[in-house]
């Protein structure tokens, strides 16, 4: 797995909503992080290329409409997720004690 080249705010939305449930598309994790897809994609397709998201197309013939990419943290992935998440908001409560 390989480390993450940045953490802007918009990964830290994404990997919120991905630590916050199991596998889950593209578009739930849009609509839930309010950020634009054009954004939420590429973030997905740098994680999954970084081998912290594995991606597979939903298989659910009794649903109609398009399939889904289903998305989901690794395991290695989620432990990166959580430990980055918290590095980020410790530094950012530690820059809130000083303002």
């Amino acid at each position: 797995m390989d480390a993450l080249s940045r953490m802007t705010p918009a990964t830290a939305d994404v990997l919120d909503a991905l630590l916050s449930s199991g596998s889950v598309w593209g578009l739930r994790i849009v609509k839930t992080t309010g950020r634009p897809a054009g954004s939420v994609y590429p973030i997905l397709e740098r994680l999954e290329r970084a081998g912290w998201v594995a991606s597979v197309w939903e298989d659910d013939p009794a649903r109609s409409g398009p399939r889904r990419r289903l998305y989901e943290l690794t395991t290695d992935g989620r432990a990166a997720a959580q430990a980055s998440l918290g590095r980020l908001r410790s530094s950012a409560t530690g820059r809130e004690a000083t303002a």
